[in-house]
């Protein structure tokens, strides 16, 4: 999960357990769970984020990566 953030998302987003968003409308990923339900972003994933900011790239995910993706992203709450 970690290294799929790292290559999808960070050019945007803090994936880590500190950090700053490079992109103001680019979330922490440590701070996901706050603004949308987990299952909220399985789902996403699985239809394909492209709703996110206007920068965003589509991603779309397969169901072995959405596992690993919201295990990492729930462990940085912890």
């Amino acid at each position: 999960g970690k290294r799929l953030v790292e290559t999808n998302c960070a050019r945007c987003h803090a994936v880590g357990r500190t950090g700053q968003s490079t992109h103001p409308d680019a979330p922490p990923f440590r701070l996901l769970h706050r603004r949308y339900p987990i299952e909220d972003l399985q789902e996403a994933l699985a239809e394909g984020i492209s709703t996110g900011h206007p920068d965003m790239p589509e991603f779309v995910a397969s169901p072995d990566q959405i596992e690993a993706i919201i295990a990492y992203i729930g462990s940085l709450g912890r």
